[in-house]
């Protein structure tokens, strides 16, 4: 086998309008805001949720398998202030990512990002040894709603997040 071609994706710090085609970006709001737009749209209806730490080890910076869940909404945000990295595609049809919409962001720990049914998403990924994430997604999740694309295995490629 030859060996992969490495292609790279300049990750920008998130903000709510370009991270809009892949799901929401939640911030910090007062105590005592009634609920509206700036909150995550949730749909966690087709099964029970399941609201976890998630503990993971140095994750790097390269990929080169990349998921979706076309059944719920998933939540992520790291502990500690954090900051984090994730690759998006937005949702679609097809059984692979559309790469000329695959982006990268950077995330800082104050806030989290809500993915929206069906979003192509590879991370987090960070440097740290360890970072603890909460993830909001449903209890089966990972085995009944987890469909995946490998780079590697169909193009030889592994992708590399640059900040």
């Amino acid at each position: 086998m030859t060996q992969a071609t490495i292609q790279t994706l300049s990750a920008a710090w998130i903000t709510k309008d370009a991270f809009a085609p892949y799901g929401d970006l939640v911030l910090p709001s007062q105590d005592g805001q009634s609920h509206d737009q700036t909150e995550a749209q949730l749909d966690l209806s087709q099964g029970q949720p399941r609201f976890y730490i998630m503990q993971l080890k140095r994750r790097g910076r390269q990929f080169h398998r990349i998921a979706r869940h076309q059944l719920c909404t998933q939540c992520l945000g790291s502990l500690e202030g954090k900051t984090w990295l994730l690759a998006v595609a937005p949702p679609s049809e097809s059984s692979k990512p559309n790469t000329e919409q695959l982006k990268a962001f950077q995330i800082p720990g104050n806030c989290f990002v809500k993915l929206h049914k069906g979003t192509w998403h590879a991370g987090p990924y960070f440097e740290e040894d360890v970072i603890n994430f909460y993830n909001l997604e449903l209890t089966d999740t990972n085995e009944v709603d987890h469909f995946s694309y490998d780079f590697l295995e169909q193009e030889n490629l592994i992708w590399e997040i640059l900040t």
